[in-house]
């Protein structure tokens, strides 16, 4: 059985999609069929795998209508990647799910043979905690959180780290924080250096190692419709993200991190009290 992954934090800007889709271009490179799910209405992760908005049918149709995941999957440009690709109307999906009977589990309905049949789906969420992204929480047996090496990040990581619990509590008691990378870490500012002593300080088993570097072969990858581990196969940000997936990896064959980091969690929140979040006990 394969594994499906949320790759989220509802915090925008932090590099959701472009982490999603270099580790899917990465991890199938190693030879593993690989699922990668848009559900962001900016179709960012279909236009960075070089396919056009409006296909169909689309991870909307998958929600709001009747088409299973594995219908609408289709191949991306690298050996072993398939795609789910995103539509505008999922603007509007917000307002239309929760007309629906139980649409928290839409999406986890709809996935269906797709376990079976790719050892990894990813599903890139929305920047924002609505009704789509927690279909993708309900869905997700893991969720990977990209942060960005800035202040403000910390806060955002906070809050998420409260609506996951909530989402366990609620839909999912089986998912699991895989893990935190931190992403656009600029080694030369004291600032990036900061922010990233800080949360691997309170969040010490939850932090991988790897960390992704600011990278203008990473940021220029999507304009050229390919994963910046095809674009800039030799740059930094490719190497960085071919080490994460091989991360990732590792710690899902050791089952992962244990799901309930209230401790650190707490600490992280302590450290910043102007951060308002309800209690993860």
């Amino acid at each position: 059985m394969g594994v499906v992954y949320a790759v989220a934090n509802q915090k925008g800007g932090v590099g959701k999609t472009t982490t999603a889709v270099n580790v899917a271009a990465a991890t199938a490179a190693e030879g593993r069929q690989v699922l990668l799910v848009d559900l962001d209405q900016q179709c960012n992760a279909t236009i960075g795998l070089g396919l056009e908005r409006e296909l169909r049918p689309s991870s909307y149709d998958c929600l709001v209508g009747d088409s299973s995941v594995a219908e609408a999957a289709r191949p991306a440009g690298p050996d072993n990647l398939w795609v789910v690709p995103a539509s505008r109307d999922l603007a509007g999906a917000s307002v239309e799910l929760p007309r629906i009977d139980d649409f928290e589990l839409r999406l986890r309905e709809r996935l269906g043979p797709v376990r079976e049949r790719f050892a990894l789906t990813l599903l890139d969420c929305p920047p924002s905690i609505g009704p789509v992204a927690v279909n993708a929480l309900a869905a997700a047996d893991r969720v990977l959180v990209p942060v960005q090496a800035e202040y403000l990040a910390l806060e955002g990581l906070v809050e998420f780290l409260g609506t996951l619990d909530l989402v366990r509590r609620n839909l999912n008691p089986s998912l699991i924080t895989t893990g935190v990378v931190i992403t656009m870490h600029d080694e030369r500012t004291r600032l990036a250096q900061d922010v990233e002593r800080e949360l691997r300080r309170h969040l010490p088993e939850l932090v991988f190692d790897t960390v992704i570097p600011r990278s203008i072969r990473v940021a220029e990858a999507p304009s050229f419709g390919l994963p910046v581990v095809d674009h800039a196969p030799s740059s930094r940000g490719s190497a960085a993200y071919r080490e994460l997936a091989r991360e990732l990896a590792a710690r899902e064959e050791a089952d992962g991190v244990n799901v309930h980091r209230t401790s650190s969690a707490s600490q992280l929140a302590e450290a910043h009290p102007q951060v308002k979040v309800e209690s993860y006990e």
